[in-house]
Parts: C-alpha cells; sequence; structure tokens
C-alpha cells in the first residue's frame, strides 16, 4: 500500500517542480543575469588629408576650385542637352578620410581626446592633414558567469554611475544578441 502512494508523491513531485520551472520561464524576470566585468572608453578623431581627384562634367557645371581643366565638345548621352556642349576633365582639391585617431583607457584612467600629428603642406596643395568628426564610446562588458559575453554601449553619465560586480537583467534574442538598452540592475 505505500509503494502506490510513495508513486503518486514522486509523480506529484515531478509536476509540481516542471510546473514551477515553466512558471518561472514564462512569468520570472525576463533576461539573463549577468554581472559587470569590465568598463572601458575609446576617443576616434578622423584624419583627413587634402587629395587631387580627377572629374569630369560639362564645363557650365565645374565644382569650385577646379583645375588643370581639358575641355571637348560632345553631344549629351542623356539628351537633356540639345545641343552639342563643352565638356571638361579637370582637378579638385577634396578632403578625404584619411585615418582614424584612437585613445582607449578604463575606469582608472580619465577619457582623453587623441592629439595625432597632422602633416601640413604648402597652402593649396595636397598632403595637409586636418582633424574630422569626433566619436566616444563608453563601453562595458558583461558576462552570464559561462562563455558568454556581451559588450554594450553606454553614454557617459550611465558609464560613470556604473562599477565593476554589479548586477543586471539583459534580454537576449533567440541569436545571442543581447538588448543592451533594455538592460535594468536586478537584486539578485
Amino acid at each position: 500500500m505505500r509503494l502506490p502512494r510513495l508513486r503518486v508523491l514522486v509523480l506529484v513531485a515531478m509536476v509540481l517542480a516542471t510546473l514551477g520551472t515553466l512558471g518561472w520561464w514564462a512569468f520570472g524576470p525576463p533576461g539573463v543575469a549577468v554581472e559587470l566585468t569590465q568598463r572601458s572608453w575609446r576617443m576616434e578623431v578622423v584624419v583627413e588629408r587634402l587629395r587631387a581627384e580627377t572629374g569630369s562634367d560639362w564645363c557650365d557645371e565645374l565644382p569650385e576650385g577646379a583645375f588643370d581643366i581639358s575641355r571637348r565638345v560632345v553631344a549629351d548621352p542623356t539628351g537633356r542637352r540639345a545641343q552639342p556642349g563643352e565638356h571638361c576633365r579637370y582637378t579638385v582639391l577634396a578632403w578625404r578620410r584619411s585615418w582614424i585617431a584612437k585613445t582607449e583607457g578604463g575606469p582608472d584612467t580619465p577619457p582623453d581626446w587623441p592629439r595625432p600629428p597632422l602633416r601640413m603642406a604648402p597652402p593649396g596643395e595636397p598632403g595637409s592633414e586636418r582633424l574630422g568628426k569626433r566619436e566616444a564610446f563608453y563601453e562595458i562588458a558583461l558576462s552570464d558567469g559561462g562563455d558568454h559575453v556581451w559588450t554594450c554601449r553606454v553614454t557617459l553619465q550611465r558609464w560613470q554611475q556604473l562599477r565593476v560586480g554589479m548586477r543586471f537583467r539583459v534580454p537576449v534574442d533567440r541569436f545571442g544578441t543581447a538588448d543592451c538598452p533594455a538592460m535594468y540592475e536586478s537584486r539578485l
């Protein structure tokens, strides 16, 4: 008589455990439990170089500063111009992205913009460099304690508030990509 009761108790325990697991999965806190393991920053400045570029266009539509102009009379292949017109080949100086200067650090070093040495050419000649667009990145590394590590970008203000060892819950999609903006602090 005791054996059937034991089987029923085992069966009830298994059903309750399964329901508990399913309930936690469906109604428990969303996301993956993670711990902040690293804080880092990176500052980037695009360095642009003045380059001589060649181009061609109708002579009455040349860009400002065009030089070394060669002309020829041609018919418009698109048909927008009724009569043959002067078509020009030219050279123009243009600022183009050349390379990116970077500085990197962590919470122990204050963020600082790079100060790369710039080439200077005589005015109006190619070869000079100038600083262009600046971007600052404040990142945190989050680990689930296993093989998964996610890197999230945050604002400077949020980055300054965070500390290594803090715990969070981060929604992760089925491809393993963390939804960093939806991250919230957990009380584990």
